[in-house]
């Protein structure tokens, strides 16, 4: 189904933007942060309507994997889409910035099942969308505003998207017994400009006490200081410092922008996340989508 071809309820307001993709392609190449293979990525140009799209390259059939969340397969410790055994893991970092970019329709090749990590942030593919440029269609895309309150409760954290006129996300991160964390909130509404300066920079990040137990289950194999922040009690380890001194919750609120891009169409709502991780990040974008659309018959 064109991810683009739907009904809408009459719980929401619906106004409309014209579609964009890339003025032309543009490559990057890199270590995979799980995976740790080098892997080569490309952003490639497309058509009104095509959405965003992983193709993997390496694979004898090529597969084209939409980036929804009904291609959703894995959100432990990062968001993988599939279908069947052709996968791609650890989007949300690329979805992020193609996303607060307003690029609508892309294929990105990838010759391994992960994109390269760059610096654990968002900013190496907002390097590759300013070298090329962003091109206007001439489609129209929807913009709906949600009318009613979605949420959803998980122990102690909790996700809620409240009706705005305004795509704003307010995250609020508590880890009491890391001081070095505790407990951190940041809200911005999320456009070009503030991602790009707030947000977009802003870079993964892991507990020092976790780093084995990622280590036995094949993880982080091209994980480093130079593309996350490692956290231990009252210390940080970075090979710069921090780029702000909350930098831990703003990388939350960049994961949720990409996450919730899997919705498949822009919105606007005020998303409240306390706690919130790629499993409830997506659970809140499959109950934005069944609130916001039907599929059509």
């Amino acid at each position: 189904m064109n991810q683009l071809a739907v009904d809408f309820s009459s719980e929401v307001d619906v106004k409309a933007r014209y579609q964009n993709t890339l003025k032309e392609s543009v490559s990057f190449s890199g270590i995979g942060i799980h995976t740790g293979n080098e892997v080569n990525l490309k952003f490639c140009p497309a058509e009104n309507g095509t959405g965003i799209v992983f193709q993997r390259t390496d694979l004898p059939s090529k597969p084209i994997i939409p980036a929804t969340v009904e291609y959703v397969q894995d959100t432990s410790r990062a968001t993988t889409i599939g279908i069947g055994d052709a996968k791609v893991h650890t989007i949300e970092h690329v979805l992020a910035a193609l996303s607060a970019s307003k690029v609508d329709n892309v294929v990105i090749q990838v010759d391994a099942p992960e994109p390269p990590v760059g610096d654990g942030s968002s900013s190496v593919f907002l390097a590759m969308i300013d070298s090329v440029g962003i091109e206007q269609q001439s489609a129209q895309k929807p913009v709906l505003t949600l009318k009613q309150p979605v949420y959803l409760s998980k122990g102690s954290i909790h996700m809620v998207a409240v009706p705005s006129d305004e795509f704003r996300i307010s995250y609020t991160l508590h880890y009491p017994q890391i001081k070095s964390i505790g407990s951190q909130y940041h809200s911005l509404v999320v456009n070009q400009e503030n991602f790009r300066n707030e947000l977009s920079n802003c870079r993964t990040f892991a507990l020092y006490q976790e780093l084995k137990m990622l280590m036995d289950a094949g993880l982080i194999k091209g994980g480093s200081l130079d593309n996350a922040v490692v956290v231990h009690d009252d210390a940080v380890f970075s090979k710069e410092g921090l780029r702000f001194p909350n930098e831990m919750v703003r990388h939350k609120i960049l994961d949720v922008v990409g996450d919730l891009s899997l919705v498949g169409f822009s919105f606007n709502a005020h998303i409240i996340s306390v706690c919130s991780g790629h499993a409830t990040n997506v659970a809140l974008a499959k109950k934005l989508l069944n609130e916001l659309t039907m599929e059509k018959n």
